[in-house]
């Protein structure tokens, strides 16, 4: 039987990405962007079940196995584009599809509203915009990230005296996890210190952006997010979220949603086949957005 996946490094502008190559290097190509403090083990349990692909997911910067952003750098979310435009240029991709869940969703749709020539299709699990602030906000934005950039940018990073105490901790965290799902994460995002354990990925990942878009700069990206989109919404995932969409996707007949039963990592559970069986077909190019 061959395998699942290949583990991959790619390389560009000195940055160093490690990810996992699903499927055939023929296939429709299409870039897997994970979640907040996640790696690309999220997509250990969808991405086997999506035919016809060939599918990469990557660690993001400061995650997983990949580099951490130089000190004077910022982890705010735009970021990730030009991160996601260098990954592709090192695959040769011109033009390739988005497959995203949470804060990845976010830099998916910020990158295709930047590049919308670039983007075929998104489909997209539980997020598509960042919560909008105020513009009378940003004084006090700055200043938060400022102090929290160097609280953890100092803190000594949390250990574990066994992979099952840190998988314990990771299935208790803000968005509750099976043991598995905790597992396929914990096995990824962690370093082994000889005598302990601790998380792989960079502190400074938990400090506020510098700054945040507003309303009219989310739906300015949103306008120019015009290719199919698909986005699933966890019945038990992030709090309000439904509501919170309903005024931003009036309208957008590109955009086709459904609500699915579960969890925030729905993917990782038992809603990886189903969201397999919705996506599987649009992402191959078989079906357009509005299905």
């Amino acid at each position: 039987m061959s395998e699942i996946f290949r583990e991959i490094t790619l390389e560009f502008d000195g940055r160093t990405i490690a990810a996992r190559r699903y499927g055939s290097e023929g296939g429709e190509p299409v870039l897997a962007l994970h979640g907040w403090l996640d790696n690309c083990a999220s997509f250990a349990r969808l991405a086997p079940l999506l035919d016809g692909l060939d599918l990469v997911a990557v660690d993001m910067a400061g995650h997983g196995r990949s580099y951490h952003r130089s000190g004077d750098a910022n982890y705010n979310i735009w970021e990730e584009v030009e991160d996601v435009i260098g990954i592709t240029h090192a695959l040769g991709w011109r033009r390739f599809s988005l497959l995203a869940h949470s804060r990845g969703a976010v830099a998916a749709m910020l990158t295709a509203g930047a590049f919308p020539d670039r983007i075929c299709r998104l489909a997209l699990i539980d997020g598509l915009v960042p919560p909008p602030a105020k513009g009378q906000e940003a004084p006090e934005i700055l200043a938060r990230a400022i102090a929290q950039r160097a609280r953890y940018g100092h803190r000594k990073p949390r250990e574990f005296a066994s992979l099952d105490d840190a998988v314990e901790a990771r299935k208790n965290g803000m968005f509750r996890l099976s043991t598995h799902a905790a597992l396929l994460l914990v096995q990824r995002g962690t370093r082994d210190q000889g005598q302990s354990l601790t998380w792989s990925s960079d502190p400074r990942l938990m400090a506020t952006s510098t700054a945040k878009l507003t309303n009219s700069q989310v739906r300015a990206f949103l306008d120019r997010v015009t290719m199919p989109v698909r986005l699933v919404l966890a019945t038990d995932g992030i709090p309000d979220m439904v509501e919170r969409m309903e005024p931003l996707l009036a309208g957008r007949d590109n955009i086709a949603v459904r609500e699915m039963e579960g969890g925030h990592h729905l993917h990782m559970e038992e809603g990886a086949s189903e969201i397999a069986e919705w996506f599987g077909p649009f992402l191959r190019g078989g079906e357009s957005g509005a299905n």
